[in-house]
């Protein structure tokens, strides 16, 4: 597990190599010579809360967030029902179904810590991401969207992730 800030560094490295290498490769990634660059300290940035920053609902809306956000990291979610999950999840469906055919995202988890509004809309998440059950992202932030009635993964957050590898600039819908 890795607790102090110092680490946080190597963990990214961590998640990128063994989840989102053979991403990217499946996306159309080569195995690009371009030298990597630092991965951010958070999956989304984070936003401020304006005005009227909940929704009509917070006890229900956060309770869709914090069960749409870890069953779109279960592994045993059927690829069909994460697009569900995602916001323009038919775009970034290339990615979601390399996650599925790989081994390693099957070792990949996400534990939620919290749930911030920033609009009636839109919600800071806070996370854990796992791999198999050891935090190797603690504290990640990423971004929830209220699309068509539901609260989804925004297509930042997955590409803030997706952006990791070395290879993120030839994956589709990132």
């Amino acid at each position: 597990m890795f607790s102090t800030k110092d680490s946080r560094p190597a963990a990214w490295a961590a998640a990128a190599v063994l989840v989102l290498g053979p991403v990217t490769a499946a996306c159309g990634g080569g195995g690009g010579s371009e030298p990597a660059t630092s991965p951010p300290t958070t999956a989304a940035t984070p936003e401020t809360p304006t005005e009227g920053a909940e929704p009509a609902d917070p006890p229900a809306a956060e309770q869709q967030v914090k069960k749409n956000w870890t069953a779109f990291f279960d592994p045993s979610v059927p690829t069909d029902e994460k697009v569900k999950l995602l916001e323009n999840g038919e775009v970034l469906r290339p990615v979601l179904t390399a996650f599925a055919n790989d081994k390693n995202a099957a070792r990949v988890s996400a534990g939620m810590t919290g749930v911030r509004f920033t609009s009636p809309t839109r919600a800071t998440v806070t996370y854990n991401l796992m791999v198999d059950g050891n935090t190797v992202l603690p504290d990640a932030k990423g971004t929830a969207v209220l699309e068509d009635g539901t609260w989804k993964v925004s297509q930042k957050a997955l590409c803030a992730l997706v952006e990791l590898s070395p290879n993120a600039r030839a994956v589709p819908g990132c």
